[in-house]
């Protein structure tokens, strides 16, 4: 492997590395800062390719790309999004969003420490919450093949777990051989959490991740490593002689953990679906019950008392000392005194006897009745007119069936393609579900929204994930002009109160209209304005400065700024004017605004112009990398 890239390093002339989080065969982890959006922290995954192997190289860099395409499909709240993906040096990168936080491993690791591990309602809380993430990237065709404690982030913000390492680096790791022994089937996943299936033939399926989901809520349940969990001899998972919890919950868990793939859940769906049902055991197919095991004569010992009934803990449990075989073996069975066979008694034969003659009997006697009645004609009715009687028992009240709780919150993220200038969605959501329609825009486009019918708002939030303005919050219209450029989101949820309710959207993008043109009775200006022409130089050591000046519609301010094809320049102006930048080779760009970055495609004098329409006093703040 090649040697770790120095802190301080610029690839691309835009990503900084700030330091490394994580190495492993496949390459490394930067932490990096992404210059071209402000400064913005990113995550940088390397693939390192043999450089001796010219068809490993070629495979690397195809399935890198390959890969690369499906990560850009995903645009779920809780997965890192993809930016982009780039080579330099030999090496590959891939470019994600930063995640604040802990895994899941630092976390149990840190309990562990202070003699506690995570309790019940925390663990099930996060299986409900990883669920729907599960759900979405199945429905995308992807299997994420690696879940683990160190592969879920909590996250600091808004304390959600995060998927992370969708395996994509380790997977084009593995099958970077020859072409005589290229492997098109691969064995990601660690060690006691992925199924057997995955790790023996590299098959993976959805209930594969599932299976991986429910090893990893053991570990953080009991403190243990899978490997002290699974019993190899009867390829059975023994963890609930270390822990206690609902007893759907276990049945759930133990489904999840089925060996066979057909014996488990088929779908993440079905999991959310079973949960949700409280007091309802989870099916658990016969062929997966593990075998009967006979106790050793060392593990039987005296009942214990039931522990299943023990209030979960909120925050944590004590973690349970390491257990022999005989503190948890099965407990002793009582002695049931034999007996001798029941025609050795006479009065048992006697009695059996007596019981088939009335048998007998009584079946000769219901059938004799009933042909003498059918013979016998039919009496006529006699009509009489009687007050109607009282019923003898009161007509039972229909029972009120009891609410339902809350379902689990599920949230839904779409990108909405307005590339026709407008688009409309319609359907149904439920009260627990939210529907995220994303919006690319820029600045001062036009947008307008409006949803049909009374049972759904909207809520139109700007990049920031803030509304828009005060008008943009649970309504069912709205316009307006977009401040930034970036993703807006068009929030759709029920009103509170439904439990489902019908929608369809109009959305409407639009450009903002020309300016006016200017009234022939205008006269043009007849003065041309003046222009002052300064060299930008930079202090030493130093590739950044900062200048201050006047512009007004008389008087242009021209800087000449001298760089070099590569290089990656910065110039902001304060508010008030605006830039415009002449290139070496004479072309020039109007940016219409107080920003202008650019990768330099060639060496030279940059004019750069800083026009105001009244007089202004500016500051400029000029960088070159």
């Amino acid at each position: 492997m090649q040697p770790a890239i120095s802190v301080g390093t610029i690839l691309q002339n835009r990503y900084r590395i700030l330091n490394i989080l994580g190495h492993g065969g496949f390459g490394r982890t930067y932490l990096a800062e992404d210059q071209g959006r402000f400064n913005e922290l990113c995550a940088l995954k390397e693939l390192t390719p043999p450089q001796d192997n010219p068809y490993a190289l070629n495979k690397s860099k195809e399935l890198f790309q390959r890969e690369a395409q499906i990560l850009y499909q995903i645009e779920h709240p809780q997965i890192p999004q993809f930016r982009a993906t780039f080579e330099e040096d030999q090496r590959l990168f891939l470019v994600q969003d930063y995640v604040e936080g802990k895994t899941y491993q630092t976390l149990l690791d840190e309990r562990k420490h202070q003699g506690f591990v995570f309790s019940e309602n925390e663990v099930l809380q996060l299986v409900k919450q990883v669920l729907p993430v599960l759900a979405y990237i199945h429905g995308k065709g992807i299997i994420h093949r690696d879940i683990a404690p160190d592969n879920v982030i909590l996250r600091d913000r808004d304390q959600l777990p995060v998927l992370i390492d969708f395996g994509v680096v380790k997977e084009i790791a593995t099958r970077m051989q020859g072409p005589e022994t290229f492997k098109q089937q691969t064995t990601v996943g660690k060690l006691g959490y992925a199924p057997s299936e995955q790790m023996q033939t590299g098959r993976a399926y959805p209930n594969s991740d599932l299976y991986a989901l429910a090893v990893t809520a053991l570990v953080l349940l009991t403190g243990r490593d899978p490997q002290e969990l699974f019993d190899e001899n009867t390829m059975t998972w023994q963890w609930q002689r270390y822990v206690n919890v609902n007893p759907t919950f276990a049945q759930v868990l133990n489904r999840m953990l089925s060996y066979r793939v057909g014996d488990r859940f088929q779908s993440a769906n079905e999991v959310m679906q079973m949960l949700q049902t409280p007091g309802t055991p989870a099916p658990y197919p016969p062929s997966i019950a593990p075998p009967p095991v006979a106790p050793p004569p060392s593990a039987v010992r005296p009942a214990q008392p039931d522990m299943s009934q023990m209030a979960t803990q909120a925050i944590g449990r004590r973690s349970t000392p390491t257990a022999t075989p005989t503190e948890f073996g099965n407990r002793a069975q009582p002695t049931v005194p034999t007996r001798s066979s029941m025609w050795d008694d006479p009065w048992a034969v006697f009695a059996i006897g007596t019981g088939l003659v009335l048998l007998v009997g009584l079946g000769a006697w219901a059938i004799t009745r009933g042909i003498l009645t059918a013979n016998q004609p039919s009496p006529t009715p006699t009509t009489t007119i009687s007050p109607s009687p009282r019923p003898s028992t009161p007509s039972p009240r229909p029972s009120t069936p009891s609410p339902s709780p809350s379902a689990e919150p599920v949230t839904y993220s779409q990108t909405l393609d307005l590339a026709q200038g407008s688009a409309s969605r319609d359907g149904t959501l439920r009260a627990n579900q939210t529907l995220n329609l994303i919006v690319p825009a820029q600045e001062g486009q036009e947008l307008s929204a409006s949803v049909q019918g009374e049972e759904v708002l909207m809520t139109v939030l700007a990049p920031d994930d803030q509304p828009v303005d005060a008008q943009a919050s649970r309504t069912p219209r709205w316009s307006g002009t977009l401040p930034y450029t970036g993703k807006y989101v068009i929030q759709l949820k029920p009103v509170k109160g439904l439990q489902k309710g019908a929608y369809k959207l109009n959305v409407e993008l639009a450009s903002p209209p020309p300016p006016p043109s200017p009234s022939p009775t205008t006269p043009p200006p007849t003065t041309n304005p003046t222009v002052q022409t300064e060299r930008i130089s930079f202090p030493p050591g130093q590739k950044g400065t900062q200048v201050t000046g006047k512009a007004s519609p008389t008087l242009i301010q021209r800087y000449i700024l001298n760089a070099r094809e590569g290089q990656l320049a910065t110039v902001r102006i304060s508010q008030g004017a605006t830039l415009v930048v002449r290139y070496p080779d004479g072309r020039v760009e109007n940016t219409g605004g107080a920003v202008w970055q650019q990768n330099l495609s060639a060496s030279g004098d940059y004019e750069i112009d800083v026009i105001a329409n009244q007089d202004t006093n500016f500051t400029l703040d000029v960088n070159v990398q």
